[in-house]
């Protein structure tokens, strides 16, 4: 078996070095049907309130601490308040714990929202699948979901990968692709662009209830780990709303006091030997701004002989080759481009261009403005990045693409689709690309990683083109 892995490595090496050297990158020859991106109606069947009197709608869950010992459970009733405890355990016939959680709600110009229930449960056993329900007392849903394994340098785990999801006939096919992959992620790394209700006249928020309710068949049963978007700010003074992210705070709450962040739009997490780190694209973060301390302050706490894979999350791409959002993260890139280097980040994924495109490892830190050194060059401390905003959002695809296509760009296609990180142990991870059209099965794009701390080894590798 180790032969055949290490003959497939060599092949994917050879053939990676030729398409990198001879062809500079890849631009997919994939056609797709042309049709315009539609919303789902309101009437949709995935839109569908749970029966029931005061039904727990829009169930959700994420980490609830650093480590993955705790879960935040999250639902909204519409009726009344109700209860906000959370029943628990082990086994589907006896919830043997309990946890009380907290309740909140907020107005949005003409918009009042539902109650939103916010709930810890804390302690869990790593490796464990618990059984749990809310809406004690009235309508109570049975839910699920299985704790990570416990923090260690090689511990596999698989992550999924989605971003710019919105609601459309795409989204739902973007999503059920997903929950149909056979090697499906255990947790999801959400790189923001959430419902797209902003999109709405007065940022309709009942759109964010439709989202919540489409979501919940896939975020009720695994965490979905947010990182804040544009659509996302809902910062609207024409209408009186001047607080931003309102709707996303209330809704969607985050561990970020764990890692001593001090807004819930940048913050840290380790699950299994991964250590996450989520920045906010739409939150200051020039120098001396609680950001940049935070960043600045979180690098050195990275033990890659605790979490050997080091991921950054964010929203807007640093590298990006399409005409859209074109150098928009240039600015964050000046800022932090040199830690994510000097701490060898393995990987980088973003999402805002409505496509999907992969780099090589690249670093553009020598740049000072007046030097001309403007290019990109060959890095093999720097990150990957990947751009995954492909979910399938009502905007459409990004399909306007710069040519020739820059030697940084490996792989790059305007499709909707999602992507899954497979951590094998602490020297390799195996990721792919799912374009919607193709079988649950087939992968459009593909790269074996290693990881930056324990190999120097060129990795910038494309499988398939």
């Amino acid at each position: 078996m180790a032969d055949h892995l290490n003959r497939f490595l060599v092949l994917t090496v050879l053939l990676g070095l030729f398409l990198r050297f001879c062809h500079g990158g890849v631009t997919s020859t994939f056609v797709r049907k042309v049709e315009k991106t539609i919303d789902m109606p309101l009437d949709a069947d995935v839109f569908k309130v749970p029966s029931g009197y005061n039904a727990p709608q829009q169930v959700h869950i994420t980490q609830g601490n650093m480590d993955g010992s705790a879960v935040i459970v999250s639902w909204v009733t519409q009726d009344e308040p109700g209860s906000n405890t959370v029943l628990y355990g082990t086994s589907e016939d006896n919830f043997e714990f309990h946890a009380k959680g907290k309740l909140t709600q907020y107005t949005y110009y003409n918009y009042t929202s539902g109650f939103i229930h916010h709930c810890t449960l804390r302690n869990l056993k790593f490796s464990t699948k618990y059984y749990y329900k809310v809406g004690i007392g009235n309508t109570t849903r049975h839910f699920w979901f299985t704790t990570p394994p416990e923090v260690g340098p090689d511990v596999p785990y698989t992550f999924g990968l989605i971003g710019d999801l919105g609601q459309s006939f795409d989204s739902n096919s973007t999503l059920s692709h997903y929950e149909s992959n056979p090697i499906r992620g255990e947790t999801v790394l959400f790189v923001g662009d959430l419902s797209y209700a902003d999109n709405y006249p007065n940022h309709d928020n009942v759109r964010w209830d439709t989202w919540g309710r489409f979501v919940e068949r896939s975020v009720a049963y695994q965490p979905w780990i947010w990182t804040t978007g544009n659509h996302e700010i809902d910062f609207a003074p024409e209408i009186g709303e001047t607080q931003p992210f309102k709707p996303f705070r209330h809704r969607y709450t985050v561990p970020y006091k764990a890692s001593g962040s001090t807004a819930p739009f940048w913050y840290s997490i380790k699950r299994a030997s991964a250590h996450i780190i989520v920045l906010s694209s739409y939150s200051a973060y020039a120098k001396y701004t609680p950001q940049y301390k935070w960043l600045e302050a979180e690098f050195p706490k990275v033990n890659r002989s605790e979490t050997p894979w080091l991921i950054v999350l964010m929203h807007s791409p640093w590298y990006n080759s399409y005409n859209y959002h074109y150098m928009e993260g240039e600015t964050m890139r000046v800022m932090y481009e040199p830690w994510f280097v000097q701490n060898k980040v393995d990987i980088v994924f973003a999402g805002h261009v409505h496509a999907y495109e992969r780099s090589h490892r690249i670093s553009n830190v020598a740049y000072n403005i007046v030097n001309g050194e403007c290019t990109p060059v060959d890095d093999r401390s720097a990150p990957v990045y990947v751009n995954i905003g492909d979910g399938g959002n009502l905007e459409g695809l990004a399909a306007n693409m710069t040519y020739p296509q820059p030697k940084y760009s490996a792989y790059r296609e305007a499709s909707f689709g999602h992507a899954v990180f497979s951590i094998k142990n602490r020297t390799h991870a195996y990721y792919e690309w799912h374009r919607n059209q193709d079988g649950d099965a087939v992968v459009a794009d593909a790269m074996w990683f290693y990881n930056r701390y324990w190999s120097s080894a060129d990795d910038s590798i494309t499988i398939f083109s």
